[in-house]
């Protein structure tokens, strides 16, 4: 599940960063919406991963 999170934060980090280094007006808006999508699933996945190590503490680091 944390190899998930990371990955997911991964994919919101080069997203903003496609948003950042584009020209294109257009592409930049695409990016950061999507940057968006992406934070509103990492924070779920968050949530998710401190529920999972609340009830089970062997999955705790």
């Amino acid at each position: 599940m944390q190899q998930t999170v990371a990955s997911a934060e991964s994919v919101m980090a080069s997203l903003k960063s496609f948003a950042l280094e584009t020209q294109d007006q257009n592409a930049k808006q695409m990016f950061q919406s999507m940057a968006q999508s992406q934070k509103t699933i990492v924070d779920s996945l968050n949530a998710r991963l401190q529920y999972i190590q609340s009830q089970e503490p062997q999955y705790k680091q």
